[in-house]
Formats: structure tokens, C-alpha cells, sequence
């Protein structure tokens, strides 16, 4: 029977069980032999790490064949108005590549929202604010890219959830076991070749 963990992996942590110096990695968390993470999470982003003992779910859950959604809380630099949140929910050019539409939102701060250590750096004279993104590709540092490009760099970055799994109720280095797991909630497609 598949297994699946579900960890609200804290700002710094690497998103792999092999240590680097001077860094933590999941093996400080998480000490159960034969789960591996089903796609990654930058260290300087906090948040929802999926890690299974199922490689056929780890694929389906970590192939970008998969349109399996992923939900972001981010705070930014400014407070983007409509132009810029249009912008990045229709697409922006990064490099050479441009991102897929998405869901985006501006949202409160979460209500439940734990300090990050170390905290977010504040400049007196320039307001923040929270946007929701929901995307369904994850390229290398995406989001942060995404929204530099619009001209509101990304402070604080959190994954809240993936298809139906998300952090709630999970404090910053703790994690849940879901015994049978199942994406059969979401719409899950491969995607049509191009």
C-alpha cells in the first residue's frame, strides 16, 4: 500500500535527504527509511513536500506531464494592481520561456501564518502585500520570476498545497501521514503532446 507524508517544510531546509554543510535537509525531520520527495521546494521557500514510498505515485505527482495544481501564498514587494495581476494570469515571458496561464489572486495575510526565521526584511517606505497563485507547471524559481517581472519581487514564498493536500493544521517542520493516498479528488490530465 502507497504511502504518502505530507511536510510543511520550513525556509531554509534543503528538499533532499543528503546533507550540504551548514544546512539542514529532510533527513533532519523526517527519519523514515524508503520516502522520497515527489518534486522539490527551493530552500529559501516554505511549505508543502510530498514524499512517498510509491514511485508510480511520485511520478504522478512530480511529472510535469501531470497537471496536477500547486497553490502558493506569496508576499511581495508593493501591491500589485490589476494590470500586473492580469499580466501574470496570462502569462509572462521568463528567459526564453512563457509561463502557462494561471489562477492569481490578491489575499489577505494568512490568518494563521507563522513567523519565518529568519524574519522577512521590511523597508519602511514600501508597503507589502499577499497574492495567491495557483499554477500548474513549476519551473526553476518560477513564481519569484514571475513576479519580478511585473515589478513586485517575491519576499515570502509558500506552497499551501498540491491538488488536494495542503499544509493546514501542520506547524513549520512537522508532517502527517496519509495512509491512502489518492488524487482522485482532483482532475488530473496528461498533458496532449504539442
Amino acid at each position: 500500500m502507497s504511502r504518502l507524508i505530507l511536510f510543511n517544510k520550513p525556509y531554509g531546509v534543503m528538499c533532499q535527504f543528503t546533507r550540504e554543510e551548514g544546512r539542514q535537509s529532510l533527513k533532519d525531520f523526517i527519519s523514515l527509511r524508503g520516502f522520497y520527495p515527489a518534486g522539490r521546494l527551493d530552500a529559501d521557500s516554505e511549505g508543502l513536500v510530498l514524499l512517498t514510498d510509491d514511485g508510480k505515485l511520485q511520478n504522478k505527482i512530480s511529472d510535469p506531464e501531470f497537471k496536477l495544481p500547486k497553490t502558493y501564498w506569496v508576499q511581495v514587494e508593493g501591491i500589485p494592481d490589476e494590470v500586473a495581476l492580469d499580466t501574470l494570469r496570462q502569462g509572462v515571458k521568463i528567459k526564453d520561456y512563457r509561463t502557462l496561464p494561471a489562477l492569481i489572486d490578491q489575499i489577505d495575510e494568512p490568518y494563521h501564518l507563522w513567523p519565518r526565521n529568519p524574519p522577512v526584511r521590511y523597508r519602511k517606505n514600501i508597503p507589502t502585500s499577499w497574492i495567491c497563485m495557483i499554477l500548474r507547471e513549476g519551473k526553476n524559481r518560477q513564481i519569484r520570476r514571475m513576479t519580478a517581472a511585473v515589478m513586485f519581487p517575491t519576499l515570502r514564498l509558500i506552497r499551501y498545497g498540491i491538488g488536494p493536500y495542503t499544509i493546514e493544521g501542520i506547524s513549520p517542520g512537522g508532517w502527517n501521514f496519509v495512509d491512502e493516498p489518492s488524487l482522485d479528488k482532483v482532475e488530473v490530465k496528461k498533458r496532449s503532446a504539442r
